[in-house]
């Protein structure tokens, strides 16, 4: 007896309700940028460029030290990405054509909450350890809450037998995230600059600084070809599934520029440009993975229900049946 895998149920072609989808698009691109421009905060030093909040030396702008600009513009971006988050998730709740997005966009939401009060954590703290490292949890979380309420808001929900998605899906995402978080602590540690060789780094350097480079470039393997395979899997596996192709080869491209992009940096040792670079390539990979995991669950791309095909005693039978 053999089994036939049957595709989910197509969902009906309900239109999008274009308010929720453009809010919860904008919410996604504004996120990125956010988190990119985190990072050019980050890497030219200008984290405590505003020493108190929620406003720069009791000014909202416009302010004449570079570092006090860097600082003050990120909030701005953070203040129109809650914006957009609280928008999002009041059109998620009233809509009646895509229900699935009211549970992501929710999340997002609570993420915003705590992104916002981690943010003054963070400044009046004085840029400590763990509320720089809680701030970049709930960055990420946010930009994956904002990822997901948008693929949900432009693609209705298939009906479909658990399991919804492959363990490789969830897999691909856990190792986006996991490499998006050592290439962050890397830059926290200020070690970008300590392995200006590849692929392994210079025996002259700091032994810890040079063991968090050197975890880091592991985990970009190993995510790497997760990530890839699950690119190849939703390309082979997917193909019925509208958009899912598309989103696959751009993962595939992304995961081998951002890792050219992290050599790269690492050989000219890391000048700021360049880190932003990496690093808007690493949320890039995050997000497309995100995307593609959420349109295979929407669809069910990875459910099968084994039908009996009859056997050969089952066949004879059949066959007397049918000659008597």
């Amino acid at each position: 007896m053999t089994g036939t895998p049957t595709p989910a149920t197509p969902a009906p072609r309900v239109p999008a309700e274009r308010p929720l989808a453009w809010l919860a698009v904008a919410s996604t691109l504004v996120a990125y940028a956010l988190i990119v421009f985190g990072s050019h905060v980050r890497v030219t030093d200008s984290g405590m460029g505003c020493p108190d909040w929620p406003l720069c030396e009791g000014n909202v702008g416009p302010l004449g030290d570079f570092h006090a600009v860097m600082e003050q513009t990120h909030r701005y971006i953070a203040a129109v990405v809650a914006v957009l988050v609280v928008a999002t998730a009041v059109a998620a709740v009233r809509s009646r054509r895509r229900p699935a997005a009211r549970r992501p966009a929710l999340f997002t939401l609570a993420v915003i909450v705590a992104q916002i009060g981690l943010g003054a954590l963070t400044v009046l703290a004085g840029n400590d350890a763990p509320t720089v490292a809680a701030h970049l949890l709930a960055g990420l979380a946010l930009l994956g809450g904002t990822t997901v309420t948008a693929v949900c808001a432009l693609v209705p929900r298939a009906a479909a037998p658990a399991p919804r998605l492959a363990p490789l899906a969830w897999a691909a995402i856990t190792a986006a995230g996991v490499l998006f978080v050592s290439g962050s602590l890397v830059v926290n540690a200020e070690a970008e600059k300590a392995c200006a060789s590849f692929p392994l780094c210079p025996s002259d350097q700091p032994g810890a600084l040079v063991a968090l480079h050197l975890v880091h470039r592991s985990i970009a393997v190993l995510a790497g070809v997760v990530l890839i395979a699950f690119a190849v899997h939703a390309a082979r596996r997917w193909a019925t599934v509208r958009g899912a192709l598309p989103i696959a080869a751009a993962l595939g491209i992304l995961v081998g520029a951002t890792a050219a992009l992290g050599i790269v940096s690492a050989l000219l040792q890391a000048p700021p440009a360049w880190q932003d670079l990496h690093l808007g390539g690493a949320a890039a990979v995050l997000a497309t993975s995100v995307a593609l995991a959420s349109l295979g669950w929407l669809a069910g791309a990875d459910s099968a229900v084994d039908v009996a095909e009859p056997g050969p005693a089952a066949s004879d039978q059949m066959s007397t049946t049918t000659s008597t």
